[in-house]
């Protein structure tokens, strides 16, 4: 089944707004390991199994940052009339 354009505008739009969280969680994380952040960078490199820690990481802070930056731009398609009471 094609995709109408409304549902690849939607889609696009979203997936904007994925990219810009997936930015934000990897700038947020690099950040917390460069300062060692509670001592996260020396945990994680002193671990047995470093990648691992890291891609668990890594990939908890895309999905929160990413779905919050989702959530943010649904919601801010909201808009508020002042005529309505």
């Amino acid at each position: 089944m094609p995709l109408g354009a409304k549902e690849k505008e939607a889609l696009k739009f979203l997936g904007t707004h994925l990219v810009y969280g997936l930015v934000a969680g990897l700038t947020f994380g690099v950040a917390v390991l460069a300062t060692n952040l509670g001592n996260l960078r020396t945990l994680a490199f002193e671990s047995n199994h470093t990648a691992l820690v890291l891609l668990l990481f890594f990939f908890g802070l895309f999905v929160t940052f990413g779905s919050v930056s989702m959530g943010v731009g649904v919601m801010s398609l909201a808009r508020y009339d002042e005529d309505e009471d």
